[in-house]
């Protein structure tokens, strides 16, 4: 997980909290006692990379890699969702944060490859720690 700006503009430092993506600078710690959450760390599952990770990868969805726990994040969230958004839905869900390199093009891309290639998963959380 990333700390970026402390104000909630960015969205870096977004994390799952029970599924959904939550500013983690807008949270204390208090009020995620009892509740799911996972961050960038817990997306990989036994060494194997998230679809989401691979997508970032594969379609150079990352540049200086700043926003990127966030983004990834928020596309886990969204593909939980709906395993398989279009252009306009993946750009809604990450329009609360901000990317300075790839003019969001890249994350999009890299989004629906992770839909492409077996994007929705089943993982579970475990309740009252961080991931």
């Amino acid at each position: 997980t990333h700390w970026g700006c402390d104000t909630s503009n960015c969205g870096t430092c977004v994390v799952a909290v029970d599924g959904e993506p939550v500013k983690s600078c807008t949270m204390l710690a208090v009020m995620a006692d009892g509740r799911a959450v996972r961050t960038v760390e817990g997306l990989a599952t036994d060494g194997v990379l998230d679809p989401v990770q691979e997508g970032f990868m594969q379609c150079h969805g990352l540049q200086c890699g700043f926003c990127t726990p966030g983004m990834m994040i928020t596309a886990r969230a969204l593909l939980d969702r709906d395993p398989d958004p279009d252009e306009q839905t993946i750009r809604e869900a990450i329009s609360g944060q901000i990317c300075r390199c790839t003019g969001y093009t890249t994350i999009v891309r890299s989004v629906r490859w992770a839909a492409e290639h077996g994007g929705a998963t089943t993982d579970t959380v475990t309740t009252g720690g961080a991931s």
